[in-house]
């Protein structure tokens, strides 16, 4: 296997550390070419579609990939804004924020502003992760934290994510020191956040009847097979329930986003929604604390879809509460988990005699030359 270059070494030079940012992607445009060329990547990984490839790969290219871009387009053109893609707008946002924020905070302590590089790496479609770690060893980052933007650990995307990780780094000719944010469901900062998004919600547009905890969904039997993903996501919505102080018959938990005909964590949040009115359920907000910015399935299976199924049964208000997106307690949690999980190394300029090694080094390498 051939391994990339590596920047030139020098003994003076601050050890950097770099952050990656890793989000799920999204299509380079709301086509059926482009969306084509993202299901092709997103549903070819053995992590997100437990099927053997022999039987797996001929539906995938025969049907799926021939039916479902046209309707994914038409759906991603419903939530596509003049900037592009939501999630890809507010992910490179937040990666701005954390890093401005992180410079502040590094400088107050003494150290370099630009100690800590942050990019963004999207599992499949651009900025790939391959593109952002690239990007940090050319910084010359000595040590990496990969933080997922996964709150809830699933194997099907954060250990998707860890995958796309090691298979760059297993190119790298120096593969830097790596840590690996697995989840953060149950983190304070995290929880405080989505609770003071929702209350900030509520002050201006009132209370629900019902609150609606939405998760991503996935097959059931990922969690008899051991993934902690379902129960991540009771330990979240029962943290955020206890933060906003609501009863046991104001808010309930569902999942969303099915797709196929194998059974998937229920309860489905369409049945739920559709339910609601019958029992007297007049104004529903739905809020996803497993999405950390807004994208398809909040804006358009939400927002759009949840919206129809709820009125349609007899319901009089729907409300699709945002996702964390740019809101200012989440990016100093964001900060501050980042930070936790970079104790230790965090390091102040070397000493100016080192700048000796690096012209003995140097002087020896002309010498072979």
């Amino acid at each position: 296997m051939a391994h990339a270059p590596a920047p030139p070494f020098a003994h003076d030079r601050t050890p950097r550390t770099g952050i990656l940012l890793v989000n799920l992607g999204t299509p380079d445009a709301a086509t059926p070419a482009a969306v084509r060329r993202y299901l092709a990547q997103f549903l070819s990984d053995p992590r997100v579609v437990e099927i053997p490839p022999l039987v797996w790969k001929p539906i995938l290219h025969a049907v799926v990939l021939r039916v479902r871009p046209a309707k994914s387009a038409a759906k991603y053109r419903a939530i596509w804004t003049k900037d592009g893609s939501p999630l890809l707008v507010h992910s490179l946002r937040q990666r701005s924020l954390l890093l401005g924020y992180l410079g502040q905070r590094l400088k107050s302590a003494g150290y370099p502003a630009d100690l800590c590089p942050v990019e963004l790496g999207m599992r499949y479609g651009n900025p790939s992760i391959g593109s952002a770690l690239d990007k940090l060893l050319a910084a010359q980052c000595e040590r990496i934290l990969v933080l997922p933007l996964y709150p809830q650990y699933s194997a099907s995307t954060t250990g998707s994510a860890f995958d796309a990780v090691a298979a760059r780094l297993a190119t790298a000719r120096w593969v830097p020191g790596v840590r690996f944010v697995d989840t953060f469901h149950a983190d304070e900062g995290y929880v405080k956040a989505l609770a003071q998004n929702v209350n900030d919600y509520w002050v201006k547009h009132g209370r629900p009847d019902r609150l609606v905890l939405s998760f991503h969904g996935v097959p059931r039997r990922t969690l008899e097979l051991g993934d902690p993903y379902h129960c991540f996501c009771h330990v979240t919505a029962r943290k955020l329930i206890r933060e906003l102080g609501l009863g046991p018959k104001e808010w309930v938990l569902t999942f969303q986003s099915r797709f196929g005909r194998a059974e998937w964590l229920t309860p489905y949040t369409a049945d739920v929604l559709a339910q609601l009115p019958k029992e007297g359920v007049g104004r529903v907000d739905v809020f996803c604390p497993g999405f950390v910015a807004d994208c398809l399935e909040t804006l358009e299976e939400i927002g759009i879809e949840g919206r129809q199924t709820f009125m349609a049964a007899g319901g009089s208000a729907f409300h699709q509460i945002p996702c964390l997106n740019e809101h200012p307690h989440w990016i100093a949690a964001l900060a501050d988990l980042a930070l936790r999980h970079l104790a230790g190394w965090l390091a102040l300029p070397p000493d100016p005699d080192a700048r000796d090694l690096t012209l003995v080094r140097a002087k020896a390498l002309g010498a072979r030359l």
